[in-house]
């Protein structure tokens, strides 16, 4: 959730760091930050509570000039967004900090310490590790050992850079269960929490694992694993570039996102169809050996990528004919799950970082399960390494904080999985065929939704001064009624709640007034007609009905119900497509009441802590 930027070069490092903030920002943030070695060796540190640009500024009229320094952009865990909460945290002006994660046992520590007249300026656990650190050091240890013997107290989630005065010739880094790479430049090297933020300097990276420690030099880096053992990670090249995080000629990075869509779907197919089938090989060696003993899918996931999971659960149901559970992984941690023999356990998520997924397929203990399987869009990520098999959905970055083309690929993703699944059940060939067959005709059909761009963003002004909506559908629809309905509370603020349209005289039905804009998903399947008398007691009772359909429903707009229709495109893909006009409708919304549509309040990018 926080960004973390650090360098050490022959020139100065402080645009290096601004820069990385800025590239950083799309995680979410209230505060920030950056502490320099200036020329006479001394750390220097500049903090402000508000926007990279604010520091910026800060740093115009008061420059940090050196060639060693760290920068930090915080989201708001222990203590609320300050100047004194904000990073680098600091040990009697010598070291310099700065931490992604969550210290659980940070309490007890800083008890600790205040009982050895430690002082603190912070109310964050973050500035507890600065503190054992120099307490650590006064034992005349090296600045990596205290480090290491810091670390090794610490429980919970970090990603740490460190500097310090007396070892101006060198970072020190540490990770466990939050990201941090090493960025190789030429006679100078970096250090971030994600590779996006060094696109400008760097496409060479190394990931640190769980447990590491890493010393980086100008020239050089070493690193030690969890005993002690100096290491080997492999050099990694980011093929992404920095045109490719840029926003080009759209207003926000969501809006560019949507519009994304068809070339990253073609991506995420490019290579993965044979004439009329889905190959095993694409999830990667041992795939058919795992598929052939899969009698049920467990799927795991967080957010838009729940939701994405739910849409296969009637894939593989209705499908295949497997059973398939679906579970938010914040839940699934802390509850007894009963696994049936020839369980695969299916992980989504965009970054590949999310805190609560990693946890869950690391808790795994059942020997029930078959193979563990990975959806991801970042292939350098945590999650891709905890896991046997990996489908990489090729979405490219994805900056904004609401998830729009990776929830796409994803769909894609487990679309292809459910093909692969079929041929060992009793699905009929013609539908083989039929997936593939939709799969290959999605990018050109979802071109043709986003045409519809402009009528879209004139419903958006049917939201003007509403606080409140509802979002309907039935069916495989219904899960994306509820990605919908997250979408325009993520970026508008607008409180949405999604229903299966069946269950309006079960309670919601309450809330229906010519007051409340109500969405609905209207597709040509068997439960068009239920669909189509819910609709009727919305419009009874003055509802403002807004029906995204299908081709073919035979609906129309009249004075109390407005109809936008998308093309004919089947049961298999009708998910996908309606889930772009949602995106549309939020961010046209957003757009109207002026929010910070790409960097919502309150909300990260990547979710790296629990």
């Amino acid at each position: 959730m926080c960004g973390i930027t650090a360098a050490i070069a022959q020139r100065d490092i402080s645009p290096i760091l601004l820069e990385g903030l800025k590239r950083l920002e799309y995680r979410g943030y209230d505060s920030a930050g950056m502490a320099v070695l200036n020329e006479s060796g001394k750390l220097e540190r500049l903090r402000i509570c508000g926007k990279v640009n604010q520091l910026l500024q800060a740093h115009e009229k008061d420059p940090l000039l050196g060639k060693v320094g760290i920068a930090h952009t915080r989201w708001a865990t222990h203590g609320k967004p300050s100047e004194s909460n904000a990073h680098p945290h600091m040990f009697q002006n010598k070291i310099a900090l700065v931490h992604n994660g969550i210290i659980e046992n940070y309490l007890h520590l800083r008890q600790t310490l205040q009982q050895r007249q430690v002082q603190f300026y912070s109310e964050t656990d973050s500035e507890v590790i600065v503190q054992w650190i120099g307490q650590e050091l006064e034992k005349s240890k090296s600045l990596l050992q205290a480090i290491q013997d810091t670390v090794s107290v610490l429980q919970g989630a970090y990603a740490l850079v460190v500097v310090s005065q007396a070892t101006p010739d060198r970072i020190i880094a540490a990770r466990h269960g939050a990201p941090l790479v090493i960025g190789i430049g030429a006679g100078e090297n970096f250090v971030a929490s994600d590779s996006l933020a060094l696109l400008p300097f760097t496409q060479d990276f190394v990931v640190l694992e769980d447990g590491d420690v890493a010393e980086i030099f100008r020239d050089g880096y070493v690193i030690y694993d969890r005993a002690g053992n100096q290491v080997e990670r492999r050099l990694r090249k980011i093929a992404l570039t920095v045109q490719s995080t840029d926003r080009g000629k759209y207003r926000h990075y969501m809006q560019k996102e949507i519009f994304e869509q068809p070339e990253a779907i073609r991506s995420a197919l490019s290579g993965r169809l044979h004439e009329n089938d889905v190959p095993d090989a694409i999830f990667g060696a041992g795939a058919s050996e795992v598929f052939d003993k899969t009698k049920a899918v467990q799927i795991v996931a967080c957010g838009t990528s729940y939701h994405a999971g739910l849409v296969a659960k009637y894939w593989l149901e209705q499908i295949v004919g497997i059973p398939c559970q679906v579970d938010v992984a914040s839940e699934i941690r802390y509850k007894r799950v009963v696994v049936n023999p020839g369980t695969l356990y299916v992980t989504l998520s965009q970054s590949g970082e999310t805190a609560d997924t990693l946890a869950a397929i690391r808790g795994i203990t059942s020997d029930n399960y078959c193979g563990k399987l990975a959806i991801c869009n970042v292939p350098e990520s945590s999650l891709v390494r905890e896991t046997e098999l990996v489908l990489l959905t090729h979405a490219g970055p994805e900056i904004g904080v609401a998830s729009t083309k990776a929830f796409s690929t994803q769909l894609i993703a487990l679309l292809m999985l459910v093909q692969c699944l079929g041929r060992r059940f009793d699905e009929q060939e013609t539908i083989r065929h039929q997936i593939v067959a939709s799969l290959r005709a999605l990018p050109q059909l979802v071109e043709q939704v986003l045409q519809l761009d402009g009528a879209i963003a004139k419903l958006a002004q049917r939201f003007d001064g509403r606080e409140h909506a509802l979002y309907v559908g039935r069916g495989i629809n219904y899960p994306i009624v509820m990605e919908g309905a997250l979408k325009l509370k993520e970026i508008s603020y607008i409180h949405a709640e999604a229903y299966p349209a069946g269950e309006l005289k079960h309670g919601p039905l309450a809330l229906v007034d010519k007051h409340m804009p109500v969405v609905a998903i209207a597709s040509m399947d068997p439960l068009l007609d239920k669909l189509v008398s819910n609709l009727q007691e919305i419009r009874a009772r003055q509802g403002e009905l807004i029906v995204l359909a299908e081709r073919g429903t035979n609906l129309v707009t009249n004075k109390d119900m407005t109809v936008i229709e998308i093309p004919q495109v089947g049961e298999l893909l009708a998910p996908i497509a309606f889930s772009v006009l949602l995106q549309l409708l939020a961010y046209h919304v957003a757009v109207m009441k002026g929010t910070d549509v790409d960097q919502p309040r309150n909300l990260a990018k990547s979710v790296t802590v629990e």
